[in-house]
């Protein structure tokens, strides 16, 4: 197979992938070194260029999504229903995200409130997961991100955060200010 069937090949899959795909699966399924799918992604990419898709690599994988300019049409014809978290699930997600592994007790020193509703929205929608159990006493679950959360915010990689910004917190409040919006 010559590296144009190979990315017409690759192009195929990852149209049917309802997820990205990374590069261990792409391997595994093409049967091909990952310089040979590199190079088939490129040509892909190449190919793609004149067209209203484009590849991306996201959420540890690669995956096919319209062009950014074409946003407003798709979204009239999708007509999505607003995903949007509130407040405080955003809150406690960054504080999942910036101290994964990390307990309810814990988030909930952090936030000051009451969060075991927050973190059961956010496992619902696969923003977090169950990740182990922290060995003290009473072994509190403790959660973690999930791919999910990197691709709802357009992430690669949890390197892809941006800097914790630590700001002093008003007199009487011992939270930290998190700020972390999706992409």
């Amino acid at each position: 197979m010559d590296t144009l069937q190979l990315s017409r090949a690759l192009e195929c899959v990852l149209f049917v992938a309802a997820e990205p795909v990374p590069m261990k699966t792409l391997i595994e399924v093409f049967r091909f070194e990952e310089p040979q799918l590199q190079q088939a992604i490129e040509a892909l990419q190449d190919r793609l260029q004149a067209s209203g898709l484009q590849l991306v690599q996201v959420a540890g994988g690669y995956q096919l999504c319209t062009r950014p300019e074409f946003a407003d049409v798709v979204a009239r014809f999708l007509q999505p229903q607003p995903s949007k978290l509130s407040r405080a699930a955003l809150e406690t997600v960054a504080i999942i995200a910036y101290r994964q592994p990390i307990t309810l007790p814990e988030i909930e020193a952090i936030r000051g409130v009451q969060s075991e509703g927050v973190v059961r929205t956010l496992l619902q929608r696969g923003l977090i997961q169950e990740v182990g159990r922290k060995p003290t006493a009473g072994r509190p679950v403790l959660y973690g991100t999930t791919p999910q959360f990197l691709h709802y915010f357009g992430l690669n990689t949890l390197e892809d955060l941006p800097e914790l910004e630590e700001s002093r917190p008003p007199e009487g409040n011992q939270s930290e200010v998190l700020n972390l919006s999706p992409g």
